[in-house]
């Protein structure tokens, strides 16, 4: 068993970020692990770029409402303790409500190949991130 010596808190870089957003590194696996864990806070208003995953993502909402937007325009809301699963290579985003921060847990694996573990695009704008929200039941 091993105690793992926390690395400190790192603000999220602008180019994949809109507003501030914070990440701790949870679990960064070293071979054979493959597993990513970031605990991330989103400040209101603030969410990640469109981007995809190669073997998919998974996110714990800890605290506030998170939304969650899909290519089709979709806006999901998820809120504390419900877990949402994105596909390998499906184009999501994620973030705060403008009202409320925002915290989730983020967990992705490697690829364990050439392919990078996520693939970031474009920014997600106003009309994308405002569009009407639907609760999954």
């Amino acid at each position: 068993m091993e105690f793992v010596k926390p690395k400190p808190t790192t603000k999220a870089p602008g180019e994949w970020f809109t507003g501030d957003v914070w990440f701790d590194v949870i679990h960064a696996g070293q071979e054979p692990s493959r597993l990513r864990a970031n605990m991330v806070r989103f400040s209101p208003g603030a969410r990640t770029a469109w981007h995809h995953h190669a073997v998919g993502q998974t996110l714990h909402v800890v605290e506030g409402v998170a939304l969650i937007g899909t290519r089709d325009g979709t806006v999901f809301e998820a809120h504390p303790g419900e877990t949402v699963t994105c596909p390998p290579g499906e184009e999501h985003w994620h973030g705060a409500t403008p009202e409320r921060f925002m915290q989730h847990l983020a967990m992705w694996e490697g690829p364990g190949d050439d392919r990078p573990e996520t693939t970031w695009l474009e920014k997600v704008t106003d009309e994308q991130y405002s569009r009407p929200r639907t609760r999954h039941h």
